[in-house]
């Protein structure tokens, strides 16, 4: 790496514009991140089993299967394809060692002008606790095509991954990323998002299972009528990290975006396992080219029990004051009182009021999700996290 490499990656710091970080193919670009530099201070770096440097146990190839529709273009590639760098370059090393460890890719293509009756299905399986694996894919929507595309986590392991997002102009696409790992899994996720003139996206993260797990969707608009709307939930138990990371750039004029994420945690006072613990991290970056945008980014987060921690960061930088609107709102704290005092003075039962309060939370995002197997799936596991708790 050339010093001038150097000083460019040890300034690619947030305090930076956003949208423009230091991003390389070669995870030697990268110096090992520290607990002190900002993107990784929250992230309990000691429990990531070496992603960020490089002291990983044995690595193997990632499982990645795809069904779909007849109309879905699936191929293996080697990893110095051309065609997997779309969607551009990661911006952090533990995504650059996922691309620079990865022996293939997977390019999943949806054709223009189709319209998929069926969801696209992308399984990711852990390789078991002793093993690290890393993947990269690549989905390319064409031209005014219409699809819904699942991308499933599941077993156990130590997994980092690069899933990026290149949406043909006109497209639309309901996306829904489920990380359902086994609770001692370890995941980070780099997502890369490429939105193109009067493209829509619904996006929705969904993160219940995995011992850490750390998702980051960006999101770069192209040209002018993009419509994006970023929505998830998760739910933290006794021992457990999640991580939600965002940005949106916002670098075209008339685009429009919206986030809304919620969550739950619930620990156990006196357990020998950390904390349940969350963060969310919201950047939207309007550039002082992009006139007549339109965002809007929410967080809400409910503590249910003591041993557990929720850190809500919404940020909004603001380089034009044409736009149509921008604004933020986060908070913190326990289920509504008022909520459970209506219901009990009409005979319902304080845990039952609660459960209830609490699925209808977590409704507002799930009642999004179009397909209605992957909807009830989301809704009982909601449920069945109510069941265990100690509220």
């Amino acid at each position: 790496m050339t010093q001038a490499a150097a000083e460019t990656v040890n300034s690619g710091t947030p305090h930076n514009n956003k949208g423009d970080l230091f991003s390389s193919f070669d995870v030697e670009d990268f110096p090992v991140p520290g607990g002190r530099d900002e993107v990784w201070r929250f992230l309990p770096l000691r429990r990531i089993r070496g992603l960020h440097n490089g002291s990983f146990p044995e690595a193997a190839e990632a499982r990645i299967t795809v069904e779909g529709p007849s109309e879905v273009s699936v191929e293996k590639v080697a990893q110095n394809d051309e065609r997997l760098k779309a969607a551009g370059a990661p911006v952090d090393r533990v995504a650059a060692q996922a691309w620079t460890a990865a022996a293939s890719g997977t390019i999943v293509s949806i054709p223009a002008n189709a319209e998929l009756s069926e969801p696209v299905v992308i399984t990711v399986t852990g390789a078991g606790p002793d093993v690290t694996t890393f993947g990269t894919v690549l989905i390319e929507t064409g031209a005014n095509s219409q699809a819904t595309i699942l991308v499933n986590y599941e077993g156990s392991g130590t997994h980092a991954d690069n899933v990026n997002w290149v949406l043909g102009d006109g497209s639309r696409v309901h996306a829904v990323v489920d990380a359902e790992w086994a609770h001692d899994t370890v995941h980070l996720g780099a997502q890369q998002i490429v939105v193109g003139r009067d493209a829509t996206l619904r996006h929705t993260v969904t993160t219940f299972g995995g011992e850490v797990v750390r998702i980051t969707p960006r999101v770069k608009f192209t040209a002018p009528g993009g419509d994006v709307e970023l929505t998830g939930v998760y739910f933290a138990d006794d021992g457990q990290y999640i991580e939600n990371r965002l940005l949106v750039d916002h670098s075209v004029p008339n685009c429009r975006s919206n986030v809304l994420y919620k969550g739950a945690l619930q620990g156990k006072k006196g357990s020998d396992k950390p904390d349940a613990h969350t963060c969310w991290v919201g950047d939207v970056l309007i550039r002082a080219e992009a006139q007549g945008t339109d965002t809007y980014e929410t967080n809400r987060n409910m503590v249910l029990t003591d041993a557990a921690r929720a850190d809500a960061i919404p940020n909004l930088e603001i380089e034009t004051g044409e736009i149509a609107g921008a604004g933020h709102a986060a908070t913190v704290g326990r289920f509504d009182e008022e909520q459970l005092f209506y219901l009990r003075a009409r005979g319902i039962p304080e845990e039952e009021a609660t459960r209830l309060i609490i699925r209808g939370f977590f409704n507002e995002v799930l009642n999004l999700i179009p397909v209605e197997s992957v909807r009830d799936e989301l809704i009982a596991r909601v449920s069945g996290e109510l069941e265990q708790a100690n509220l």
